[in-house]
């Protein structure tokens, strides 16, 4: 079985929700992080028989948003595109699958050319747009009301009837995990973001993007955004104030969830023997990964479920993961996995997470991903896992072997 090798990592910076990324949609943020991925691979490309691209939020952006992103980006009319929605885990979900196609070899060539596949996730929030169910038949007398599509396609758990966030007060009540520690969490999320921020530690996967032209000053030329909207932009002083989001007496707020946001990463995979062959330095050796699935409304914790068994898939125990990256969806996401892994915080989202850079839901799995190949370098260390819950009860996971 052929070994699939991340060659090259790209994303874009991480919008606020309205803000510097807005004018844009989803596949031409995708665009932008896929045309980045490609600029980064200093032998040249090879050719992309494949893409993989998740997106949630589809509606209004038009027909095959991975079909736009990837000829958006330049790439021929040859190349087979795929949207992947798995709600937050769509992103990650990608990878897997490109990580499957290289290791079975669907796409060899008669002439033994190397190829490669193209993974990542998209996501405008900022876009989203409200929808009037009733416009089909049409109302016939009264009021009707407009339907939030970010909200029903992705934050909304259908089966309970319930916003997600719902579920992540159950998780914190289940769990014994106050509001004190959420806040606790959120801040230290927001310090190692800033932290990493300064030392310019994603300075090298940001592809940066064209900010909106200046209104009355077409001449000017447009501001490039290059740095993540998110971290700043918060007073933590405020948090111990924000009110309960999602129940009155609860524990969730706005200031130790993830926000909405904008953005879009993008990789490149290989079979290891081919990308060595045409003189490219592999990242990372993906070792497993795996996907667990119970019930709707503890979503939150499945991480816990999916990290063991692609763990046990790369041929290792617990104890070799040296680092891991858990999706702030919310605090009490990251804080409950931590429990039930029995994990060391010191060694779990080092740079930050979704709660202080953004969670642009279609994303944000192949952002942890490749975040965690920049701990790894950083740390000098060797393996570790990203994982990452979704809508439904789900989750997925990867574990990475660093090689560069």
């Amino acid at each position: 079985m052929n070994k699939a090798v991340i060659v090259s990592y790209a994303r874009t910076p991480i919008g606020k929700f309205r803000g510097g990324l807005s004018h844009l949609t989803a596949p031409q943020l995708g665009a932008a992080a896929i045309t980045g991925a490609l600029s980064r691979l200093e032998n040249g490309a090879p050719k992309i028989a494949e893409a993989y691209m998740g997106n949630v939020l589809s509606a209004g952006i038009g027909q095959a948003p991975c079909r736009q992103a990837v000829l958006g980006a330049g790439l021929p009319e040859s190349t087979i595109c795929n949207t992947i929605n798995k709600v937050c885990a769509s992103g990650m979900k990608s990878i897997m699958l490109a990580a499957q196609t290289i290791e079975c070899d669907a796409h060899r060539s008669k002439d033994g050319a190397p190829i490669a596949m193209l993974a990542g996730g998209m996501e405008s929030m900022s876009n989203t747009p409200h929808y009037l169910p009733s416009s089909r038949s049409g109302t016939a007398l009264g009021h009707t009301k407009l339907i939030d599509g970010i909200i029903h396609d992705g934050l909304w758990d259908p089966y309970d009837d319930v916003h997600m966030g719902t579920c992540a007060e159950k998780c914190a009540t289940e769990y014994n995990i106050s509001r004190e520690d959420q806040d606790k969490y959120a801040t230290e999320s927001y310090r190692r973001a800033r932290e990493a921020m300064e030392l310019g530690v994603f300075d090298n996967d940001i592809a940066p993007i064209e900010g909106p032209k200046k209104r009355g000053k077409s001449d000017d030329p447009p501001k490039m955004i290059s740095i993540d909207e998110e971290p700043n932009s918060v007073n933590l002083e405020k948090l111990p104030s924000l009110r309960a989001a999602f129940d009155k007496n609860g524990t969730v707020t706005a200031g130790n969830a993830s926000s909405i946001n904008d953005g879009a990463a993008a990789m490149l995979i290989m079979d290891e023997d081919q990308a060595i062959a045409m003189g490219l330095q592999p990242l990372a050796r993906i070792r497993g990964y795996a996907d667990a699935e119970g019930p709707p409304v503890q979503f939150t914790t499945a991480p816990s479920n999916a990290v063991p068994i692609a763990v046990e898939r790369a041929g290792m125990t617990m104890q070799d993961v040296e680092y891991h990256e858990i999706n702030e969806a919310f605090s009490v996401v990251a804080l409950a996995n931590m429990m039930i892994l029995n994990l060391d915080m010191a060694k779990v989202n080092v740079f930050g997470g979704a709660v202080s850079f953004g969670h642009p839901i279609g994303m944000s799995g192949a952002r942890i991903v490749g975040t965690l190949y920049q701990v790894l370098k950083r740390s000098d260390a060797t393996i570790g896992c990203a994982s990452i819950c979704n809508g439904g009860g789900g989750a997925s996971a990867i574990v990475l072997e660093r090689l560069k």
